[in-house]
């Protein structure tokens, strides 16, 4: 693969200009992504509740998103532990972290930020700092992710992407979305088809809204029309995200990816999955480790049936296994059909 230096020159990116979380005015602001596409309306969060509420609600959501809010959450804690009285601040700090991890329980990111945030020495002087480069780490771990992916493209592909994956999940640019964005500023792309992801329908309303603000033509297309796209030849790659990357290659991600990707094994059709290393979860050792969150069965179920003997299962997130995996895509370098041996292997630099 060639050298990075040899790509797109990250400073001459032509679609990277949203930002879903920022530090303004000593809190998080949150682009609240449940009023989108029809409403582009920012939040700011200045105390620890206000940030669980906004992870567990939905108000910024992408596992890399997350990520970065729980880090500027830290800061935060911090805030809140030093004016509490009543216990030490390392006991009143630890506390608060543990409890922004607690709003949602596949993003692994969440919980890798909050743990080494508590690692920072003199954290209220330093967490800030801190916090700022994890956001401008996760941006260019992110552009590293979009090249080394769209180099796995020739030209005239046909792509698929599930749920969102974009610069609304991230920092900024996006992982599968950030891989999309660098082959069609390439011209490797001749088509782009968007799942509307039920039941958030995040590809209807926010891969679609940051196509439309980039102008980059994609066409939306119901879930389960997809094996039928797969059967006609109409699909080239399936490109995801990933809300965990287990050790051994299996990935959780949205719920329906483990579909696409047992449509896309049966018709021929490469998988590849784009997520930053802070999506590894090391003491994952294979998908069954993963805690899978279920949320509430009124966000599906017709208000009709809630009194009677009806009732709703709604999974958010799935496990993809390893073997249906073509390439996990990091900004550290890719792994082709990834299993145990090739994630140590990538990981060791990292540790």
């Amino acid at each position: 693969m060639s050298d990075l230096h040899t790509m797109i020159d990250s400073e001459k990116l032509l679609y990277d200009t949203i930002r879903p979380v920022t530090w303004q005015d000593n809190g998080v602001r949150l682009l609240d992504q449940r009023q989108l596409p029809s409403n582009e309306v920012y939040l700011h969060i200045t105390s620890t509740q206000a940030l669980y509420a906004a992870i567990k609600d939905m108000v910024v959501r992408g596992a890399p998103a997350i990520g970065i809010a729980a880090a500027y959450g830290a800061v935060l804690a911090a805030q809140e532990a030093a004016d509490d009285a009543l216990v030490s601040f390392e006991e009143g700090f630890h506390r608060r972290l543990d409890f922004i991890a607690s709003s949602r329980p596949t993003a692994i990111n969440l919980s890798n930020a909050l743990n080494d945030a508590k690692l920072v020495s003199e954290p209220q002087k330093q967490l800030l700092n801190w916090a700022h480069d994890w956001f401008k780490d996760d941006i260019a771990a992110n552009v590293s992710i979009g090249q080394y992916g769209a180099q796995y493209f020739k030209d005239n592909i046909r792509v698929l992407t599930h749920c969102n994956a974009g610069a609304l999940a991230t920092g900024g640019y996006g992982t599968a979305l950030g891989v999309i964005r660098s082959a069609y500023q390439q011209s490797k792309l001749t088509k782009i088809y968007a799942t509307e992801t039920r039941p958030w329908n995040q590809g209807a309303r926010l891969t679609l809204w940051e196509f439309e603000k980039d102008g980059i033509p994609a066409t939306l297309i119901a879930d389960s029309v997809a094996a039928t796209l797969m059967q006609k030849g109409m699909i080239d790659w399936v490109v995801v995200g990933a809300d965990t990357i287990c050790m051994n290659g299996d990935i959780a991600n949205k719920i329906g990816t483990y579909s696409l990707a047992v449509l896309a094994k049966h018709h021929g059709i490469k998988v590849m999955v784009a997520a930053p290393t802070t999506t590894i979860d090391a003491n994952a050792q294979t998908g069954s480790d993963v805690i899978i969150e279920y949320r509430d069965q009124d966000e599906i179920l017709p208000t009709h049936y809630t009194d009677n003997a009806i009732d709703a299962l709604n999974p958010v997130f799935d496990i993809t296994p390893a073997e249906l995996i073509t390439v996990i895509v990091t900004e550290k370098g890719v792994i082709e059909s990834p299993d145990a041996s090739k994630m140590q292997a990538l990981i060791k630099p990292i540790r």
